[in-house]
């Protein structure tokens, strides 16, 4: 997966839109961010980030590097949360994700401390 492809799952991300982000996935396609339980299926996927998406008011990737190893594609990315009180905070992020050959995501893996996002 090349930068471009990269850059393009997380504009899908960012757009905030649990719904258009499912259809990157396989049907059965699992979610697993951080420490949490992983999220089987489009359906529980949609619901966990309209979940998430509550608790914070957007958020922008930015690409900072991307390593492909066979099917699976790792980005390191700088992640601009906008909270609900407007402020913005930024992390370091890495996701990790394995497309199939029809070119869906079967497994997404997100790791982040999320807890400068909601510090107060």
């Amino acid at each position: 997966m090349s930068d471009d492809e990269a850059r393009r799952v997380f504009q899908v991300v960012d757009s905030f839109e649990p719904d258009r982000f499912v259809q990157l996935l396989a049907e059965d396609a699992r979610l697993v961010f951080g420490n949490a339980e992983p999220m089987v299926g489009r359906d529980a996927i949609a619901e966990g980030l309209r979940t998430f998406f509550a608790t914070i008011a957007g958020l922008a990737h930015r690409l900072v590097r991307t390593w492909q190893a066979d099917a699976d594609t790792i980005a390191e990315t700088e992640v601009t949360y906008r909270r609900l009180d407007g402020k913005d905070v930024s992390v370091v992020a890495v996701s990790i994700w394995r497309t199939r050959d029809d070119g869906l995501i079967s497994d997404y893996r997100i790791f982040v401390d999320l807890a400068p996002v909601y510090a107060t």
